[in-house]
């Protein structure tokens, strides 16, 4: 089953003499449960790529489709409850609110909705991420690990239909990084959770089910690594 689909996107910022074109005509799919790989040099268009899909930036032209909803065909205010519910997101910064203990940034998208926390699984996610004893903590009191160990917990809140990563781990030293990857790995495999990771990291790449190379906007190459 089909869970993502990109459709001729294509990005232009500016205009005229200007115009840089980010983003050439990109269309690709990704089935429920894939653990997806974008890779690609600097100003590729692979955080661009990652960014309309999220519904962080509009496209120029073009379509995606996350769970058969042409996120682009909602207007702002469905996209944004839209986005909350369906998209995980994960930055290399963490995006964490200062003034939130570790528990309240976990649950702020439940929040934001009016949902009340699932408490089974909101111990499970806790448990599995090494957070169980930080939960009254405000991010200045984490490690970065920690502090990226939230934001993943915060995307998984809703369960949302695809998780996206941005250099998820190109903030944090060799070990946490390795446990980061993990983690995000041991959600795809046992919770069904499909993921989508930018990476200028070969050995994180390579441990994904498919690689996307991107390249002056395009797609240089789509490699299934294991099926």
């Amino acid at each position: 089953m089909e869970i993502l689909k990109v459709e001729n996107l294509t990005k232009v910022y500016g205009k005229g003499e200007t115009a840089v074109k980010a983003l050439d005509n990109v269309s690709f799919s990704v089935k429920k449960g894939e653990f997806i790989a974008i890779i690609g040099p600097s100003g590729s268009g692979k955080s661009t790529l990652l960014h309309l899909i999220g519904g962080v930036d509009v496209p120029t032209s073009g379509k995606v489709l996350i769970d058969d909803t042409d996120i682009y065909a909602l207007n702002e205010t469905q996209l944004a409850i839209f986005r909350r519910r369906q998209i995980g997101l994960i930055y290399q910064f963490y995006n964490l609110i200062p003034v939130l203990t570790v528990e309240e940034n976990m649950t702020l998208p439940l929040l934001l909705d009016g949902h009340k926390v699932d408490e089974e699984n909101f111990n499970n996610i806790t448990k599995v991420l090494g957070l169980e004893n930080r939960l009254q903590h405000l991010p200045n009191q984490l490690s970065g690990g920690q502090q990226q160990r939230v934001s993943i917990g915060r995307a998984l809140m809703n369960n949302p239909a695809i998780m996206l990563a941005d250099e998820p781990t190109g903030n944090l030293d060799s070990k946490n990084s390795s446990e980061i990857i993990d983690l995000l790995k041991l959600f795809n495999k046992q919770y069904n959770q499909t993921l989508i990771v930018i990476t200028h990291d070969e050995h994180i790449a390579l441990q994904a089910d498919r690689i996307i190379s991107i390249e002056d906007g395009r797609i240089k190459k789509d490699e299934v690594i294991r099926g």
